[in-house]
């Protein structure tokens, strides 16, 4: 049985909606075609805005992904650099 992923847009959508659309949460899941149970712990995930609880909100966490990768992406740059300049130091001596 394959379980299907959901992508983080995805999910913040689905939170953001449960949260501000008026409608109940079991409602919104129907909607997306997700288990409400699934919507629920995504929001317990993402916490509640302003509630205290040290949980990111939907937005932060977004960032934070993007965040990561371009922190990886610039340790891959750096560690080539590195590697360049020995490389270069070595070809003067």
């Amino acid at each position: 049985m394959n379980r299907r992923q959901y992508t983080s847009e995805f999910k913040t959508e689905a939170v953001r909606l449960a949260r501000y659309s008026g409608k109940p949460v079991a409602q919104v899941a129907r909607d997306l075609g997700i288990n409400d149970n699934m919507l629920y712990k995504w929001m317990r995930d993402f916490g509640s805005p302003g509630d205290g609880s040290g949980k990111i909100t939907p937005n932060e966490h977004e960032e934070l992904i993007k965040l990561r990768r371009e922190i990886r992406i610039l340790k891959e740059e750096r560690d080539i650099l590195k590697k360049a300049a020995a490389y270069f130091a070595k070809e003067q001596f």
